[in-house]
C-alpha cells in the first residue's frame, strides 16, 4: 500500500495505536536524491531527510544530503564492479528498521524509480504490511543533459525521449535494432564500457553515422565533463577522454543545439578549493558555482559540540559570540531565545550576527570589522564589568585580554571544538591541483597542512589576518587576503583577482 504526502509519522501517534508492548511498524520513505547537484534535492527530501531516524543511502548521493540526516546513516550503495552491498541486505535493512517503529529513509541517487531498484523496495515493503511513500527525484537522464546544455526534447526536433539502460541484469546490451527505430532522442544510462557497440549498433539498425552525440560524465557536478562527436565517432572520443562512470549517453539531433550554460560566468574556467567544514562550505561553494568555478570541496575540519550548561546570565553585562557556530551552538543550550535577556550581546562578523537573528536575537553590537581587535575598539568607550566569551575551544585570546585589561571579569563557554579530517588521494590531488586554494579559518589552514603535508601549488586565499598568520607561521604567503573577513569578503576577493 502506498501512504499519502503527509508529514512523517509522530512515534507517540504510532505506539497510541498499538497494542500494548507491540510498536506499530514504522513508515519508508523511497526518497530520490537528484542527480548530484544538492541543490536539487526536492523540498520534500530535505523535510523527511531532517526526521529520519534511519537513512539508508547509496554510493551516488550527494554528500551534502547527508549533513541534514540527525538519525542513523547506513551506506548500502553499490560501484560497478566493486565493492557491493546485496540488494536482499538492503530490503532486509528497511523491514528490520520499520517494524522497529523509525521513520526510514531510503535515499537513492536520482529518481528510485529510474534504474534505481525502487519498485523491488516499494514491493518489498507492500508484502511486510510497511506504509510507504514514494518522493520522485530529478532523474540524472534529465539534469546532465539539462546541464550540458541539451533539451532532451525539443520543438521540430524531436517530440519524443527514450530512457535506456545500457545493459540488463545479465549484462546484456538492449534491443538496439528496436532503439535505431525510435523517433527520437535516445539516453543511456550505464552504458560507458558497452558504448562502442552501442553507437555501432545503432548504426546497424539505422540511425545516421553523422547523427549528433554527446556523452556527459558526473553530470551536475563541478567536475562535470562532457565529450560531443558524431555518433559513429562518440566511442573513440569518449575513450580518448578516458570518461569513465556515472555517465550518460545521449544520441539525437538535440545533441548538436548549443544552448550551454553551466560553467558560465566571471569565475569560469577557475578550479577553486574549499577547505571550510562540509556544512558550511556548502554555502560558500553554491556561490562560487553560481559564478562559473569549478568548486572542489575538501573539508579540513569538522565541528563538534560540546556538551555545555547556560551559566545564570544576569551576573554578566556583555554576552560575545565571535562565531556562527558559537552562535548556533548556543541558542540550542539555550533553547529559548528568552533564556539569553539580560545582557547586552556582540557579535563578530555578520555571519554571526545572522545565526542569532535566525534564533530570535538581535545582537546589540556588530563591530564594522569582523575579527576579535573589531570588538576591542567597538567596546572602547563601553563599561564592562563581567563578560562571558562564547566561543571554540580554542578561540584567540585577543578579546579576553583586551577586556580582562581594563579590569572586567571574563568567563569563558565552550561550546564546540574544531576537529582535524583526514584527506583521501583523490581530494588531496584535486585540491592541490585547484587554481585557488581557500581558507576561512587558521585552523583550516593548520588542520588542511597536516593533512595534506604542503599548501604548494594553487594561489592560497585567506579571509583575514588571523588565518593569514597562521598560512606564515606554516611557511607559505597568502596570494590573496579579503578585505572584508566574512565568506561573502572571499567570494569579492576571488572576483577582484580572477
Amino acid at each position: 500500500m502506498s501512504a499519502t504526502g503527509s508529514p512523517p509519522p509522530s512515534r507517540d501517534d504510532d505506539r497510541a495505536a498499538s497494542p500494548v508492548g507491540a510498536p506499530a511498524p514504522g513508515r519508508v520513505y523511497l526518497v530520490g536524491a537528484g542527480p548530484g547537484d544538492p541543490r536539487l534535492l526536492t523540498v520534500r527530501a530535505v523535510e523527511l531527510l531532517r526526521a529520519a531516524d534511519v537513512v539508508l543511502t547509496d554510493k551516488l548521493v550527494p554528500p551534502e544530503a547527508l549533513d541534514l540526516v540527525r538519525g542513523e546513516v547506513i551506506d548500502v550503495g553499490k560501484i560497478g564492479g566493486g565493492e557491493q552491498v546485496p540488494q536482499e541486505e538492503t530490503e532486509r535493512l528497511l523491514v528490520e528498521h520499520a517494524r522497529a517503529g523509525r521513520t526510514v529513509v531510503r535515499l537513492k541517487g536520482g529518481d528510485p524509480f529510474v534504474f534505481g531498484r525502487g519498485g523491488e523496495e516499494a514491493l518489498v515493503c507492500a508484502a511486510h504490511g510497511i506504509p510507504f511513500e514514494v518522493v520522485p527525484g530529478i532523474t540524472a537522464g534529465v539534469a546532465a543533459p539539462a546541464y550540458a546544455g541539451i533539451p532532451v526534447t525539443h520543438r521540430g526536433v524531436s517530440a519524443a525521449v527514450a530512457f535506456v539502460t545500457g545493459r540488463d541484469v545479465e549484462g546484456r546490451p538492449p534491443d538496439l535494432d528496436a532503439l535505431a527505430r525510435f523517433p527520437g532522442t535516445l539516453v543511456f544510462y550505464m552504458g560507458v564500457k558497452g558504448l562502442p557497440g552501442i553507437a555501432a549498433g545503432l548504426i546497424a539498425g539505422g540511425r545516421r553515422p553523422d547523427e549528433p552525440a554527446a556523452i556527459v560524465q558526473r553530470g551536475t557536478l563541478a567536475d562535470q565533463r562532457v565529450v560531443s562527436a558524431p555518433l559513429a565517432e562518440i566511442a573513440e572520443r569518449a575513450a580518448a577522454a578516458e570518461i569513465r562512470a556515472p555517465a550518460v549517453t545521449i544520441v539525437g539531433d538535440v545533441a548538436g543545439l548549443d544552448v550551454g550554460w553551466f560553467g558560465r560566468g566571471p569565475l569560469a574556467g577557475r578550479t577553486i578549493a574549499v577547505t571550510r567544514a562540509r556544512p558550511q562550505a556548502s554555502a560558500l561553494a553554491a556561490r562560487l558555482r553560481d559564478l562559473g568555478a569549478t568548486v572542489i570541496e575538501a573539508p579540513a575540519i569538522a565541528i563538534e559540540p560540546i556538551d555545555a550548561e547556560l551559566p545564570d546570565l544576569e551576573r554578566y553585562d556583555l554576552l560575545c559570540l565571535t562565531s556562527p557556530n558559537g552562535a548556533r551552538r548556543l541558542l540550542e543550550i539555550a533553547r529559548d531565545a528568552r533564556s539569553l535577556a539580560g545582557p547586552r550581546i556582540a557579535a563578530i562578523g555578520p555571519g554571526t550576527a545572522d545565526a542569532l537573528r535566525a534564533g530570535g536575537i538581535e545582537p546589540d553590537l556588530t563591530p564594522a570589522r569582523s575579527v576579535a581587535e573589531g570588538l576591542v575598539e567597538a567596546l572602547a568607550d563601553v563599561e564592562v564589568r563581567h563578560a562571558l566569551l562564547a566561543r571554540g575551544e580554542e578561540g584567540r585570546d585577543v578579546l579576553p585580554d583586551a577586556l580582562r585589561a581594563t579590569g572586567a571579569e571574563v568567563d569563558i563557554l565552550v561550546l564546540y571544538r574544531t576537529l582535524p579530517q583526514p584527506l583521501g588521494d583523490e581530494a588531496r590531488a584535486a585540491a592541490l591541483g585547484a587554481d585557488d586554494l581557500v581558507f576561512a579559518s587558521a585552523s583550516a589552514a593548520k588542520a588542511f597542512h597536516a593533512a595534506a603535508g604542503t599548501l604548494e601549488g594553487p594561489r592560497i586565499v585567506s579571509i583575514g589576518p588571523a588565518t593569514s598568520a597562521a598560512i606564515r607561521a606554516l611557511g607559505f604567503e597568502p596570494g590573496l587576503e579579503a578585505t572584508d573577513h566574512t565568506p561573502d569578503g572571499l567570494v569579492a576577493a576571488l572576483l577582484a583577482g580572477a
